[in-house]
């Protein structure tokens, strides 16, 4: 198997002596090859750019934004959120460069715990990313949906869809996902290519468009850099300004999304790493032109604040006709499509690794990789991570802020699967990084302790309701699904997970030496 998944992803001498390396090492790690390595740096990007969709993080939690504080509470929140997430892609990327598999955290995890703990530990960090993808992945088709309804309301202000139509809605955009994730599959690069353009391109035109027209009028620069007003949410104003945070956090929290992806790629121990800290500028950058676009030219916020997806409504405003409004929000529409395609694959990937080791019930049909027609692609695995989510999405039906919830959980749960394995390297004095291909050197302590620190943070901020006082419509559910999910992973494990589950496979036998990385200049880029 190996040989044959190696001769699909070679296209020339140079590509086949990168791609003998990482199969060696994912040999070296226990496992063998079963997807196409066909990304290369650039195609790793462009899936990144359109994973990240920074309009559509942006623009989807803009109502969170308005009740935390407002235009300062985006402008300086979204840089010190990305100061503060520069140590977790750092020490993610000096993990990834050491141990490249689609297995991620909690393969790091198992190799860096004790033996008496670390499958216990692998369990609880695979599920927890698992968790956090599958729900961020909601969060992007729940928001395309919910997106598609404030779409129609600027052409017809008098249809208010009721939540089974926006579920519904959501359900379509599910299915049109799978589709391209079934069908497209050896097209993805070509679409996330697309995407990135589509989503650069888009966000500059959108900056544009509102600075020129501003028909409501532009707010003033104390307003947009100095404006704060806590008084929507509830909240003492201190902890206003971190609620408001949701949607840059969201932004940021993209930044271990590659790694169920780390098979498919050429010398992942230098493009995993590369693409991981990318996250960051491209981010910030992105990020601030459009927030800054939208402050200056917001109209009254409290009008805004009347809507699920108030973004439609700035749009409308602030161009000054349907049509003006109508062609913001379909270039918004498009980066979240981009979007939801590439992070649902992503989120497959990491559904079939954790298959792959048996800790899934019917792993056996979910780590199945279709080689006959669909040119290595885990279809079982795809279709379980969009039913999960369709289940989950339930919830919107009993409560209008589900949306919020989706972020929080998705964002709570891929942040401690990564706190996992950065605690334990630095517990174990980072000695099993020292000689990562990517390493941080004598900064590594810092920037892990302050990795921790900030995602320590996060996790107690995204469990929090954004108003007070709390309604059962409008509390933050993304504690109750954690609890479920735990409930749900616990109870497996006692019941079969245990005895099914072991580990990844090859660690015991290389548990002191670790697998050996090749430096970032012993293998070039094809």
């Amino acid at each position: 198997m190996t040989k044959e998944r190696t001769s699909l992803s070679t296209t020339n001498s140079k590509g086949s002596a990168i791609d003998n390396v990482a199969e060696n090492q994912l040999n070296d790690m226990g496992y063998q090859s079963e997807l196409r390595r066909s990304r290369s740096l650039s195609a790793i990007l462009f899936m990144l750019f359109s994973v990240m969709a920074v309009p559509f993080t942006i623009s989807t939690t803009l109502y969170t934004g308005l009740i935390g504080g407002g235009a300062a509470t985006m402008v300086w929140g979204h840089t010190l959120t990305a100061i503060l997430s520069v140590p977790i892609a750092l020490s993610l990327a000096e993990l990834a460069s050491k141990f490249p598999t689609s297995a991620g955290t909690y393969y790091w995890t198992y190799r860096l715990a004790g033996p008496q703990r670390r499958t216990l530990y692998s369990w609880i960090n695979g599920w927890l990313f698992l968790v956090g993808m599958w729900t961020c992945s909601l969060s992007a088709t729940f928001g395309t949906a919910g997106l598609i309804v404030a779409g129609v309301n600027i052409l017809v202000p008098s249809w208010n869809a009721t939540t089974w139509q926006t579920y519904l809605i959501f359900l379509a955009t599910e299915a049109f996902v799978g589709i391209c994730g079934v069908f497209l599959n050896e097209h993805l690069p070509t679409l996330d290519f697309l995407g990135s353009a589509w989503g650069i391109t888009g966000t500059i035109i959108t900056v544009v468009c509102l600075l020129v027209k501003a028909a409501v009028g532009r707010r003033p620069a104390s307003f947009v850099f100095g404006g704060f007003d806590p008084s929507f949410s509830g909240w003492p104003s201190g902890w206003t300004f971190f609620i408001g945070l949701l949607p840059v956090i969201y932004t940021f929290s993209s930044t271990g999304a590659l790694l169920p992806m780390a098979e498919e790629v050429h010398n992942p121990t230098r493009n995993i790493p590369r693409a991981t800290i990318w996250t960051i500028p491209v981010g910030y950058l992105q990020g601030l032109m459009y927030i800054l676009a939208i402050y200056f030219t917001i109209p009254d916020i409290e009008s805004l604040l009347q809507y699920e997806q108030p973004i439609a409504q700035v749009f409308l405003q602030v161009m000054g006709s349907p049509s003006g409004g109508f062609g913001l929000w379909f270039i918004l529409f498009g980066v979240c499509i981009f979007c939801s395609i590439p992070v649902n694959v992503s989120a497959s990937r990491a559904t079939w690794s954790f298959a792959r080791d048996k800790a899934i019930p019917f792993h056996h049909i979910v780590s199945h990789v279709s080689t006959n027609h669909f040119g290595g692609l885990p279809i079982a695995a795809l279709m379980l991570s969009l039913a999960v989510q369709s289940l989950l999405a339930l919830i919107y039906l009993g409560s209008t802020t589900a949306f919020n919830a989706f972020v929080g959980i998705g964002v709570i749960s891929l942040m401690t699967s990564y706190a996992m394995p950065i605690t334990l390297s630095l517990r174990n004095g980072r000695r099993e990084v020292k000689d990562a291909a990517f390493s941080l050197g004598r900064w590594g302590t810092a920037l892990n302790i302050a990795a921790i620190l900030w995602i320590l943070l996060q996790i107690v901020l995204l469990s929090m309701p954004v108003t007070l006082p709390v309604e059962a419509s409008d509390m933050n559910y993304a504690s109750v699904i954690f609890v479920g999910f735990a409930s749900i992973s616990a109870g497996y494990y006692v019941l079969r997970g245990q005895y099914q589950f072991k580990g990844p496979p090859g660690v015991d036998n290389n548990e002191n030496s670790g697998s050996e990385s090749p430096s970032l200049g012993s293998v070039k880029q094809g």
